[in-house]
């Protein structure tokens, strides 16, 4: 990959950095979701640079509510955030998706940022916040306005935790307002609701 203005060679191949995708979706399963589909996406273009992916589906864990590292500590009878938080750690690059509800993010949304604020005390070993150096961004789907203000909500909390969140950090997609289809879903044509990059056949990440 080469520079337009200048003919300088670019860094083409980022695989020194790893990323995860953390997908706040209410739905139980990954497969049923959404959120899913779209964060995918924004996955692929990563992989295509050679980035170390990672998906969390935070509905899939039995994630306290709260403010401190580990819950299980202030009452919670169970906290598994203390075994995800490692891969938090490891990463380079946090994308945290969520769909559109009232036109707010979903509430397990706000439950990973409250989690990601009660690490914010912590230093690395350079005695530097234990953020630094990570970059932030948000993925958010619906059928109902909000993608803007959710993608604001998030990325807000990003920066505020100690986050690098650089322009245009954030994407979503929304349909019709009110019921209808979602994106990815099948319609009668066998194409998927919101890109035609989306096999009939795909499915969120595992």
């Amino acid at each position: 990959m080469t520079d337009q203005a200048t003919g300088t060679e670019l860094k083409s191949s980022f695989s020194d950095l790893k990323a995860v995708f953390i997908n706040t979706s209410l739905k139980k399963a990954q497969s049923d979701s959404h959120t899913a589909l779209l964060m995918q996406a924004s996955a692929d273009i990563m992989r295509k640079h050679e980035i170390d992916v990672e998906f969390i589906h935070a509905a899939e864990h039995q994630i306290a509510f709260g403010v401190y590292p580990d819950m299980t500590e202030h009452g919670a009878a169970q906290d598994d955030w203390p075994k995800l938080w490692p891969k938090v750690l490891a990463a380079d690059i946090l994308v945290i998706g969520t769909p559109i509800w009232l036109g707010e993010e979903s509430s397990i949304c706000r439950v990973i940022i409250e989690r990601l604020y009660a690490m914010s005390g912590e230093l690395n070993d350079k005695n530097q916040s234990i953020y630094y150096n990570k970059v932030g961004g948000a993925v958010v789907t619906g059928n109902e306005d909000g993608v803007k203000h959710s993608s604001m909500t998030i990325l807000y909390a990003m920066q505020h935790l100690g986050l690098v969140v650089p322009p245009q950090a954030d994407c979503g997609w929304i349909g019709e307002i009110g019921p209808g289809p979602s994106y990815g879903d099948e319609k009668e044509d066998g194409s998927r609701v919101g890109s035609t990059a989306i096999s009939p056949n795909a499915t969120p990440p595992s």
